[in-house]
């Protein structure tokens, strides 16, 4: 298989770092093409835990990992996910990537309180500075990776900088700059310098890649729902996860979907969580954001406690909802997978009566398409529930020895969307795989 892309077909946190862990073992690249440390990969192996934000999953094993152009980088953070490992990582980052500076968290951050302020609920952005250092990209006022380890004035240019966003912080947001400007500036040439050596045409490596027949395994940050453009705007990412992004996060013409054989996997959690505001039609926590675990509905917390569903990057709970068909035949449409990736099933063991959501109701009426953009149309939608009965705790070597319920539960998805899922994830650890078929 010469191309494999990885999708969160749901809100993000969908176990996609799993999954692109096992697809890396027979992969010659990892790729990562959009996003930036607001959302992270957790990869537990022999009870070892690596949290990563920034590096593509394939490091784990070694294997030559690239950064494309439609990243932000933060590069504080990924000089602290370089240090995690005691071996030299095979990476390369495109001189096209954006960087992310200490001005853009300050923004993201006073952005979100004023917006509270107005409206009552901010957007629940993991304040990383993304958001912002993607609107200086499309400004053309960025600072790209090709200038922090080669621009000789780069102190200059940062100081510069500084003294603009200065303005905006205080007499925009009415914060405050507590930052000295010149350590910073100091601070991201010595990083320049130490960087400067993964340097790559991260577009051209890809492409003469593909022609001599590499496996190249692409992986996205967040959920399709998240989409700047196809998701719950304005509760969304300011990024594209969906696969067709890779042709300009990556440079990659169209025709390479023709040339070479890619298959797109859609990574779908066995139930619905998201982190932030905006509707979530099968909430279990009746919307509330933040989450209050004191008075959330038992099944959710139940599940949010079994299945660790705090975010990797903020630690925040997640709110918790039921598995959602709707959404997901959304973004099986925005996608088009070849096949589904099933994780968490096990989470769901010991609750005796599951619900999957097949429509909504909304004024008398029954709806199966979803209206991302009508964030009203979703608040006021009720889900439409078919039920089946739980599963007992278990253990598995193979399909075999599901538990039928579990068998059946993975039917009703397959046969709502119409695409296979050949991947199910029943625990934590790499191992924990059960292979369909």
């Amino acid at each position: 298989m010469p191309a494999t892309i990885i999708i969160g077909a749901q809100y993000g946190d969908e176990g996609k770092g799993k999954i692109t862990d096992i697809f890396s073992e027979k992969a010659d690249y990892v790729v990562r093409y959009q996003g930036g440390n607001n959302a992270g990969h957790t990869i537990v192996v022999d009870g070892k835990v690596y949290k990563l934000h920034l590096l593509p999953s394939g490091v784990v094993r070694g294997k030559r990992c690239l950064i494309g152009a439609g990243v932000v980088v933060d590069p504080r953070q990924l000089i602290k996910e370089i240090k995690q490992f005691n071996f030299e990582v095979d990476l390369g980052i495109d001189p096209r990537t954006h960087i992310i500076l200490p001005y853009h968290n300050i923004i993201d951050i006073l952005r979100e309180k004023k917006i509270k302020k107005i409206k009552g609920a901010s957007i629940g952005t993991t304040a990383k500075g993304i958001g912002p250092c993607y609107e200086d990209e499309k400004s053309r006022i960025g600072i790209r990776f090709f200038d922090l380890v080669s621009n000789k004035n780069l102190e200059d240019v940062i100081i510069e900088k500084f003294e603009e966003k200065k303005k905006v912080i205080e007499e925009v947001y009415g914060g405050s700059l507590d930052i000295n400007i010149n350590d910073v500036a100091k601070e991201y040439a010595e990083i320049g310098k130490l960087l400067k050596k993964y340097l790559c045409d991260v577009s051209s490596e890809i492409f003469s890649s593909l022609k001599k027949g590499k496996n190249i395994l692409f992986e996205g940050a967040q959920g399709t729902l998240l989409d700047i453009k196809y998701g719950n705007y304005p509760k969304v990412t300011s990024s594209h996860p969906l696969a067709g992004s890779i042709l300009v996060d990556i440079g990659l013409p169209p025709s390479v979907f023709k040339e070479f054989e890619f298959k797109i996997i859609g990574v779908v959690k066995a139930y619905t969580t998201k982190v932030g505001s905006g509707p979530v039609v099968t909430c279990l926590d009746k919307g509330r954001w933040p989450v209050d675990e004191k008075v959330s509905n038992k099944i959710a917390n139940y599940i949010r406690k079994k299945g660790a569903e705090y975010g990797t990057t903020t630690g925040r709970p997640r709110r918790v909802g039921w598995l959602d068909l709707v959404l997901l035949k959304y973004s099986d449409k925005l996608n088009n997978y070849d096949e589904l990736a099933l994780t968490k099933l096990d989470v769901l063991s010991g609750i005796k009566i599951l619900k999957i959501a097949v429509a909504y109701k909304h004024n008398g009426k029954e709806e199966k398409e979803y209206r991302a953009w009508d964030l009203e149309f979703l608040e006021n939608c009720k889900p439409v529930y078919k039920k089946i009965k739980g599963f007992r705790k278990f253990r598995a070597n193979n399909y075999n020895e599901i538990p039928k319920n579990a068998k059946k539960y993975i039917g009703l998805i397959e046969e709502y969307i119409g695409k296979k899922i050949k991947i199910i994830s029943i625990g934590p650890e790499r191992n924990d795989i059960i292979y369909k078929e």
